[in-house]
């Protein structure tokens, strides 16, 4: 447990820092599984139309430190191969 009063505003900055980043991730997925579900359907239209707007999403979660820039980029790039293949 935290004692001295530095170390408590530390576990308290953590705890908020914490709770925002997991509500990040948690958006970014929503947006990522909203992609996954146009391409399981098969609607080429509405799977970029998905894509296009987890992009962003994906691309916020890399400038707030969430996501690594090349994770992001690799998501995105294997969402885009997959939407192109949609018959």
């Amino acid at each position: 447990m935290a004692n001295s009063p530095q170390a408590k505003k530390r576990a308290r900055q953590n705890q908020r820092r914490y709770d925002i980043n997991k509500a990040r991730r948690s958006r970014i997925r929503t947006f990522l599984r909203k992609v996954e579900e146009a391409i399981a359907s098969g609607d080429r239209d509405a799977a970029a139309a998905a894509l296009r707007q987890a992009q962003p999403e994906l691309m916020r979660g890399v400038s707030k430190g969430v996501l690594h820039k090349n994770t992001a980029a690799r998501k995105v790039s294997r969402l885009n191969a997959r939407v192109k293949a949609i018959g």
